[in-house]
């Protein structure tokens, strides 16, 4: 994880027009490589490919989302979701890895609007996100917008603000926070359906860009440890313990952190998915099933183990009918 902290150094970061933020370009390390425009690069039994450098014969298929889609946990490229689809669970096609640490899902949107001219045929789009919607749905209104808030937004508009302010005439200013100020955080019903609706909105832009080429698109929602299970493996809480001494998870995330939250928020996601022809899957009940209680499968609460990240890749190419 130490290799992660380095990777995503808030002085390192890659500030994108629109997209806001992606990873270090052509960062190597034994742990995460990525290819001139900052797409990590997945691995098969025999090659590699990602989106920016060694392309990959078409059709393909294309893994998107955000850092557990990435990769994040990862201790190098190969355990990646896409290199496992791609080397063991669902060989039958090459999988590129399209996820961008920490984005939200107009972020994931945009990226493919942005970069998919780089893509051979593809055959399959499976995202794999939802938690960042739902964190990011606690932010004031003013952070939200119309297109949902981003992470590191209050740095941006605070910014902005001040820039703002050096051209201002009137004496008395606008008189409105850039950041929201004091604004209560929302019900937390109301952030879980604005979360879901956003999501199903941003992934009807998806099934509309993908239509013209019968792509299939599949959204899954990512797991968290404490969505799978309430009671961590032994391992897990040693570190949920350590990183909850320097932590606020549980004052910022811990309503939306339970599996009542998730079970409703799954709900209206299916809803949602079914009304636009997308499939849908709620990975984190196949997880609680498929695991014995001391599995190590976290190593933060958002962020998988090699053993986690295979487990999953083998669930989804078994419920997903990617065998092959």
């Amino acid at each position: 994880m130490l290799v992660y902290d380095d990777f995503d150094q808030r002085g390192q970061a890659r500030w994108m027009s629109y997209v806001m933020h992606f990873h270090r370009v052509d960062y190597r390390s034994p742990v995460i490589n990525t290819d001139r425009l900052g797409f990590r690069l997945s691995r098969g039994a025999d090659d590699h490919a990602s989106a920016g450098g060694k392309p990959a014969d078409g059709p393909i298929r294309l893994l998107a989302g955000s850092s557990m889609a990435m990769g994040i946990g990862a201790t190098c490229d190969q355990a990646t979701l896409a290199s496992r689809l791609w080397t063991t669970h669902a060989p039958a096609l090459p999988w590129l890895n399209f996820a961008g640490r920490s984005h939200s899902s107009a972020q994931e949107l945009l990226l493919f609007l942005f970069y998919r001219h780089l893509l051979p045929p593809v055959e399959e789009i499976v995202i794999v996100s939802g938690l960042n919607n739902l964190a990011l749905a606690r932010l004031p209104a003013a952070q939200r917008g119309d297109d949902g808030a981003f992470f590191n937004c209050g740095d941006f508009f605070g910014q902005m603000d001040k820039l703002k302010s050096q051209y201002r005439t009137h004496p008395f200013g606008s008189g409105v926070s850039p950041t929201g100020g004091d604004e209560p955080v929302r019900p937390l019903e109301v952030r879980i359906a604005d979360a879901a609706a956003l999501t199903v909105r941003h992934l009807e832009s998806w099934q509309q860009l993908a239509a013209a080429t019968d792509t299939r698109i599949t959204f899954v929602l990512q797991p968290l440890a404490t969505w799978v299970r309430e009671t961590a493996a032994p391992q897990e809480k040693r570190l949920f313990d350590e990183l909850d001494k320097i932590s606020n998870f549980w004052e910022l995330f811990g309503d939306i952190a339970t599996r009542d939250s998730v079970r409703r928020y799954a709900e209206l996601l299916h809803l949602g998915c079914e009304k636009i022809d997308v499939r849908f899957l709620d990975i984190n009940p196949l997880l609680a099933t498929s695991v014995k209680d001391d599995s190590w499968l976290f190593v933060n609460r958002a962020h998988m183990t090699d053993h986690g990240l295979d487990l999953v890749a083998r669930l989804l190419a078994e419920q997903l009918n990617f065998s092959s």
